[in-house]
């Protein structure tokens, strides 16, 4: 697992193999922020299942001005913690917690993100719960934020009256939607 552009181009991040995970596929990677790289420039980004920290990492080497990194795994916040120091990446906030809590606490405080990033357990409801809070607390999103879903579950986007679908790419069972908000 490498980031694929931007200033750590090349590096190789720890964790591809690590239990309880199931990283974003290189290729997918790369079609994702190619779909988002004008929105990631400058932007504050929250990678709520973040996992290996792969794709907070992607998006700060690629101009992103701070990123959140959240997860409940013990071993992935010291794979991420890891990563980050091996490539020495700064502007950087780790939080080992659960993503609904954490959700609601960066509501509480007022936070506002550029592109949130959903790509939690497959075969959960994790995508729909996030969304859900998201969709009702919309000032989460900036105005021209977006919401990145990697899921295999074909999911009703409609019931979020705050969001709409901006792009939407199949990658054999994987469905990547990107979300808009709505104005």
């Amino acid at each position: 697992m490498k980031i694929i552009s931007g200033l750590y181009k090349g590096r190789t991040l720890k964790g591809y193999d690590m239990i309880g995970t199931r990283p974003t596929m290189d290729r997918v990677k790369e079609s994702v922020f190619a779909m988002i790289q004008s929105y990631v420039k400058d932007a504050v980004v929250l990678d709520l299942y973040s996992g290996t920290g792969n794709l907070a990492i992607e998006a700060i080497s690629n101009g992103a001005k701070e990123a959140y990194l959240v997860d409940n795994n013990k071993i992935a916040i010291n794979t991420i913690k890891d990563n980050i120091k091996t490539l020495n990446v700064v502007n950087t906030n780790i939080i080992h917690g659960d993503a609904i809590n954490t959700l609601k606490s960066f509501i509480s405080e007022g936070k506002v993100f550029d592109v949130i990033f959903l790509d939690p357990p497959y075969n959960t409801n994790e995508i729909d719960r996030s969304l859900t809070i998201i969709n009702d607390n919309i000032n989460l999103l900036s105005d021209n934020g977006l919401i990145v879903c990697e899921t295999e579950l074909n999911i009703d986007y409609s019931k979020y009256q705050n969001l709409i679908i901006y792009k939407c790419k199949k990658y054999g069972s994987k469905i990547v939607n990107i979300l808009k908000r709505k104005i």
